[in-house]
Formats: C-alpha cells, structure tokens, sequence
C-alpha cells in the first residue's frame, strides 16, 4: 500500500509561474532577480495558506540556481536545484520562530551568518512565524538584519505584521499577499482533480473554494475530505454540501420568494426546516444577509463583477434581483443587520429570528401603502396650483341669511372695501395696544329665521352661514393661520402714507422696547425674555448685542425675522441687521498655591513683604 501525501504537499508549487492567485508577488521577485535588486531582508504577510512560505522557498531556489534562463524560473536540474528537493541544501535555512524564539537562538543564527556559502552565491534563512519572537531576541537581530554580509539574504513570513517591531518592518522589503479569489482556487482544484482521475461538478469545486475564505491549503484539505467521503472518486455538489455541512443557498431563494410575496408562513416553515437539519440560526441570519447584498449588488450591471459565486448561481441572483424592488432590499438588510446584532442577546434566539422574518415579510405591504400615499399627495400638490391659476381668487361666499326681514343677497358686504391682500391694514399702535387691553363688544345675534331655497343642499348651507360679528383680524391673516403650540403674534405695521422714523439709536431703543412688551404678551420663553432685556449698540446698520451663552444666541435666531421685520417696518433702515454674539466669561480664579496666596495678601498688606525680607522666609515650605 502506497503511502498517501496530502494535496497540499504533493502539489505545491514548485515555480514562480505555478503559484496560484499571487501573480503582483511573483512578478516582482521575478524582475528583482532579473535586474539584480535583491534587498537583504523581504517580509511576507498574509493571511495562512496564500503561499508565503512556498514562495520564499521558489525564492531561494531561483537566486542560486545555476542555469537561471530568460524566464526567472529555477531549472531543476543543477546541484543547487537538486540539493533543494532533497532537503540537503547547506545555503538554505529555515527557522521556525514560534518554537525558536529566544535569544540563544537568534545567536546561533548569527553565528552561521559569518560563514559564506561553499556552493551557490547566497546564504537564505527562511524566518517562519517570525512575530512570534521575543523582544529581547527582535533586538538582538536587529543588528544583522540591517547590515548583512553581502551573500546572506533573511525572508521572514508572517500572519500577524502588527506584532512585529516598527524597527524590524523598517529594515524590511514588503510583500502583502492577497486572500485567493474562489474562481482561482476552483480552477487549480479542477487541474488536480483531472491529475488525479476524479470526476468533479464545477459548482462542487467553487463551493469549496467559497469556503475556504481565500486559503489555498484549507481547499485543499476539504478537498481530500470530500474525496474520501465519495464513491467511485466522482465529487457532486449535493455531497460536498452534506459533508461540509453548508446550507445551499437555494433556500435563501425560497425564502426571499416567500418574504416578497408576503407569506409568513411559508417563510417560518423553511426557518423550521432548516434548523431541523441540524444549521445554526445565526448562521442562517448572516447568510440571509449576504444574500440581500448580492441581490442588492446585482441591480446595477456595473456591481455583478463583485459577486463570489458560480455561475448557475449568477443567474438564479440576477432573476430573483429584478423581482426583488430596491426599498425592499435596503430595509430588509437594515432589519436582517439589526436581528444579527441582537442575535447573541436574546433569550429566545428561535423567536428573535422568527420575529425577523414576519418583519420582512410585511414588508411589501408597507412599502406598497407608503408609495400610494406619495402618489395621492403628489397628485395634490398638482392638482391644487393647476385650480388655482384656473379658476383664479375663489370669490367670497353669499350669504342666504334674511337680516331684520330682508334677503341681504351679499349687498351689505358688496359695499364694504375688499381687503387688500398685498397690503393687509392694521390698526394704529395705539389702537392694537387699546384692542387687547379693552374688552370687545359683540354684537347680538339675529334671531330671525333662514330662509332657505330648498333646492341648496345641508352641506352648501353650512358653508354660506356667515358670523355677522366683525373680526379684529383680516381675512388673508384668519386662512394663513395654523393650530400651533405657540399662537403667532400680530405686530402693527404702519399705515399707508405715513413716513417711517431716522434710524437712531433713541428710536431703536424705543421700537426694540415695544417689541419685547408684545413678544412678553405672545407668552414668549424666559430665555427669549432675558435676551431682549440685554443691552446692545448701533453700528452703522447693525445692532451689535452680546450674549452669555449659545442658548440666548438660538433665542436671537429664532426670532430674527421678526424682529427686523418689525424694526423694518418703522425705521428707514431697508439693510437693518442684527449680529449676536457670545461674550467670553471672565473665570476669577482664587488663589491655591502658598505663593498665589501670599501674593494675593501682600496686595492687601504691604507690609507683609518687608517682614518677609527682614525674616528671610520663604513662600514654599
């Protein structure tokens, strides 16, 4: 019986040209070594299994070869190359540092370094695991890692860079390796399987290749596993999946059918089944997650490149995408994210994801009902101006009421002057000021009954009865106003033909101090109180006022346009403007050193400096 060898091992690269996934690395190597750029030292990062090691030892190979070609790659045939597949090789070295790692064996490494090579121009030492030496022994190869002899060369690799010493990165040549895209690694397991005389489904090989999250070595060993566990060497896609134990993503498209269609109980039936079959649930939560963002990826042609699945797959993704609207996608991630975060969290963790999916599969009726009432309020919106430029200012209503006996037919509000709609007339201050203080008097009610035609409907009738008792306030003011927290405030304007005041700092005094008295009648905030109350100055145009806190600067904001329409509207100042602005607060501070404290009291008492002299004391004791 034949000795069996891993995948892994058998076949791992042996040139620059078979290294897989890593082609930005393997191009450089290849054109320092054509050139003869060879740094002292190269560090190779990366997560495991990319090909770090395997391309330090190419590496090693392919600078002592002897017969070095036009292509850069190792011949295979000379005593270097010979001695290196044997392991015999003298100038090449490997230290694994997460088990030598002290300082005695950075010493020992040292010491061979002053001997030159017998064969070949180079002496390698491949340095594995190199985060993994200690402080004392990082800074005792500092020293020979930055001024080598000319014939040694250190390649140093590495999963975790951030633990390496700054001093150490410094003295090094770079080199991040890349997680390999499943695609590549599909299409090298499918040149083994054909090496090795197995019959592999091409989805079955990128399902492994998926799995293994960019790790060449780790598709390999699940390679190997799964053909062990099939027969007669023939690897299916249903069998990788049961051995490996992924659930197939055909049922993140079933249940994403069900959500859309809104039935939750189709969906809870599939969660059920699911987790029968022995999966995770919050598993299921970060794969149901995964699967919004590919359909969400696939809406754009531009974003399908970034899909990591077969092509069957391909396909299924860009059908159910144009099924799937794109608010549906973006909430249900938003919602599926939220369920992932709470997932550890929850007492009942069935319940939390269950919860979850009646929330996704409501989801089309929301969003159907929210875009019908956009569309109804956008019909409004264009209906509404359409009547108004149409049919023009709504004529005012007539009354049918029979005042004192006699239809009035609206001859008694024909002789009253319509109000002027650009120009509202407002009473005197003096008489706004009477108005509120003064109780108003109402006139009494007629008693006398309607006639109405009775061919006018209820509705019609509601809408022509008219309040006889004349409003203080105008009619475009009584249709502008809207239920608030806070009732608008009134402020007198001046009438026609009346010349407004000199912009003075009296006169703005004056209006300012009237304005504050209205704004206290409105029921105004205490902050807004205290700002008007504050002192200012005229500058030119500008009232320049300083406040003590950002509280009262908001106050001065809010009420700005108030506040110079109203100065506006009785000064001759069209450019009237108001800057406020944040006093700095003086901090006393009181003394707490010996010293600030003999000062502050020699200030009171002289004195107390010359007995300070005639004594000889000191402040600090």
């Amino acid at each position: 019986m034949d000795h069996f060898v891993v995948s892994a091992r058998k076949y791992r690269p042996v040139t620059f040209d078979s290294v897989v996934g890593q082609s930005h690395i393997t191009t450089t190597l290849k054109n320092a070594i054509r050139t003869n750029h060879l740094a002292q030292a190269f560090l190779f990062c990366g997560p495991r299994g990319v090909g770090k090691t395997t391309c330090a030892r190419i590496l090693a190979k392919t600078i002592n070869c002897q017969n070095l070609g036009d292509d850069v790659e190792a011949c295979g045939e000379c005593e270097s190359c010979v001695s290196f597949q044997n392991n015999a090789s003298f100038n090449i070295h490997e230290l694994d540092a997460a088990s030598n790692n002290s300082v005695e064996d950075i010493r020992n490494l040292i010491d061979q370094v002053r001997y030159p090579p017998q064969t070949g121009k180079y002496k390698i030492y491949i340095i594995d695991e190199v985060h993994m030496l200690s402080q004392a022994a990082f800074n005792a190869f500092l020293k020979t890692l930055e001024e080598p002899p000319s014939y040694a060369i250190f390649i140093l690799a590495t999963t975790e860079k951030h633990k390496i010493l700054p001093t150490i990165l410094s003295r090094c040549q770079i080199f991040d390796f890349n997680r390999i895209q499943s695609k590549d690694i599909a299409h090298h397991l499918l040149d083994i399987a054909k090496k090795e005389g197995i019959n592999a489904e091409h989805e079955a090989l990128e399902l492994i290749g998926q799995k293994a999250d960019g790790g060449l070595r780790d598709a390999l060993s699940m390679f190997d596993l799964n053909v062990t566990f099939s027969t007669n060497n023939h690897l299916t896609y249903a069998a990788v999946l049961e051995n490996l134990h992924i659930l197939d993503y055909d049922y993140y498209f079933k249940i994403t059918d069900a959500l859309t269609a809104g039935s939750i109980a189709r969906s809870l039936v599939l969660f059920d089944e699911i987790l029968r079959k022995g999966f995770d649930g919050h598993l299921f939560v970060v794969g149901l997650l995964e699967h919004f963002r590919n359909l969400l990826v696939c809406k754009d042609p531009a974003t399908v490149t970034l899909l990591q699945v077969s092509e069957s797959a391909e396909r299924k993704y860009l059908e159910q995408s144009l099924m799937a609207d794109m608010s549906f996608l973006l909430s249900a991630l938003s919602i599926t994210g939220q369920c992932d975060i709470n997932y550890k969290s929850a007492k009942n963790q069935r319940l939390h994801v269950e919860l979850c999916l009646m929330k996704l599969a409501n989801l089309p009726q929301v969003l159907q009902l929210h875009s019908l009432a956009a569309v109804d309020e956008t019909a409004k919106k264009k209906v509404e101006p359409q009547q108004s430029l149409n049919n023009g200012p709504a004529p005012a209503p007539q009354p049918s009421a029979v005042v004192n006996g006699q239809p009035s037919n609206g001859s008694a509000y024909a002789q009253a002057p319509a109000p002027q709609p650009a120009m509202p007339q407002h009473p005197s201050p003096q008489q706004a000021m009477h108005q509120q203080t003064a109780p108003q008097q109402v006139m009494p009610q007629q008693t006398a009954p309607q006639q109405v035609t009775p061919q006018q409907p209820a509705s019609s009738r509601l809408k022509n009865t008219i309040s006889l008792t004349p409003s203080l306030t105008p009619p475009t003011q009584q249709a502008a106003k809207e239920p608030a927290a806070q009732p608008r405030v009134e402020y007198a304007a001046v009438p026609n033909g009346t010349k407004k005041e000199e912009l003075t700092l009296p006169n703005l005094q004056r209006l300012w101090y009237e304005f504050s008295q209205k704004r206290q009648q409105a029921g105004n905030s205490t902050t807004e109180q205290i700002t008007l109350n504050r002192e200012f100055q005229l500058n030119g145009t500008t009232i320049e006022i300083a406040l003590d806190n950002d509280h009262q600067q908001d106050a001065v904001m809010n009420m700005r346009y108030d506040l110079l329409g109203f100065l506006k509207s009785r000064l001759d100042a069209p450019k009237l403007d108001i800057n406020p602005r944040v006093a700095p607060q003086e901090v006393n501070r009181l003394p707490y050193t010996p010293a600030e404290k003999f000062n502050y009291m020699a200030e009171k008492n002289p004195y107390l400096l010359e007995l300070k002299q005639a004594l000889g004391l000191d402040v600090d004791f």
